[in-house]
């Protein structure tokens, strides 16, 4: 699909019983609210037998694609999130949201490529999805589901970590920028200088000094059609050129605003690294304390090693690591 990026590699987890596997059975709560008219599915891990223990949240952003958070195969089910919630359990409810109009649990043999769930009948996106695919829709729902979940009995009010990966952390930023109940964030694997500069640089990794291979070219004239139609929903097999404009939107712009703890993580061989980079030596410019840069040498978008031939070595697996170093951050600051 055109100018969509990869969501992290999920693992197969839990056996199952000959069952479609239910929230509760994965040790998750389930809450249905709604936002604009909307069904909103809301998944919430603590540890077990810590449910009604009063504790913070960790709310967590995930990346691009309509995927269901829950996905099973063959008696297995996939993780629901990339990384293992062990050690952020101790501290935190973890909390998800699901994708608009996209179901919370379905089999993986009825999902596209990267599980990524379509009409049936066209085999793109369904459409009341990628009407709602950008920032504001997100970051306004995700606002909602933080004032239900602070009425909560279980819920510690006076600290909320938001957490985003990818196109996560745009929202994940933006969300911290506009809500003041947000008060740790982490902004892992985003490029701060939007979509649109991560798209340039794919395309020109992937060119040589031929004619024929200057990618990079045809996409400013995509940008320019996308700037030309900034507020347009078109029906294509990939985002519609609102969601392209509105992620390209520099999220430096929120992140430069936070007084609140940030950590900005990226490996350093995703195309994403030198504007994460930038931002770093923006930050030191501009004097800013509260922000702490992680970068993972030698490590992909998600948190992978690079083999020499440039391709993930998806043998050894990080993500577990990460979500540790990010557990230790936020008790630290």
């Amino acid at each position: 699909m055109k100018h969509l990026l990869l969501a992290p590699l999920l693992v197969l987890t839990t056996h199952l019983w000959a069952q479609t596997p239910k929230a509760e059975d994965l040790g998750f709560r389930h809450i249905q609210t709604s936002y604009l008219g909307d069904t909103v599915d809301v998944l919430i891990k603590s540890k077990k037998g810590e449910e009604n223990l009063r504790k913070p949240v960790f709310f967590f952003c995930q990346g691009s694609l309509p995927q269901p958070l829950i996905k099973y195969e063959d008696g297995y089910v996939y993780s629901v999130f990339p990384f293992s919630t062990d050690s952020l359990e101790k501290d935190y409810h973890i909390v998800i949201v699901g994708k608009p109009y996209v179901p919370l649990v379905m089999d993986a043999k009825k999902l596209g490529q990267n599980f990524i769930y379509q009409d049936f009948e066209t085999g793109q996106m369904p459409a009341k999805y990628s009407e709602r695919n950008f920032p504001a829709y997100y970051v306004e729902r995700n606002i909602k589901v933080i004032r239900l979940l602070k009425k909560q009995a279980f819920v510690d009010p006076g600290k909320l970590v938001v957490a985003g990966h990818s196109e996560g952390s745009t929202i994940a930023a933006k969300l911290a920028a506009k809500s003041r109940a947000v008060t740790h964030l982490i902004y892992a694997s985003g490029n701060p200088l939007g979509r649109i500069m991560t798209i340039l640089a794919q395309y020109r990794a992937s060119e040589s000094d031929t004619d024929s291979t200057r990618y990079a070219e045809s996409e400013f004239a995509y940008w320019e059609e996308v700037v030309s139609n900034k507020n347009t929903l078109n029906d294509t097999p990939g985002d519609t050129y609102k969601a392209t404009y509105d992620f390209s939107i520099p999220p430096i712009y929120d992140l430069q605003q936070l007084k609140i703890p940030v950590l900005v993580c990226y490996g350093t061989q995703d195309s994403g690294s030198p504007f994460n980079d930038y931002a770093r030596v923006e930050m030191i410019r501009q004097g800013k304390k509260n922000f702490t840069f992680r970068a993972y040498i030698g490590l992909e978008h998600n948190f992978f090693p690079v083999t020499e031939t440039g391709r993930p070595d998806y043998s050894i697996f990080n993500w577990d690591t990460v979500a540790n170093e990010w557990w230790k951050w936020t008790l630290e600051n």
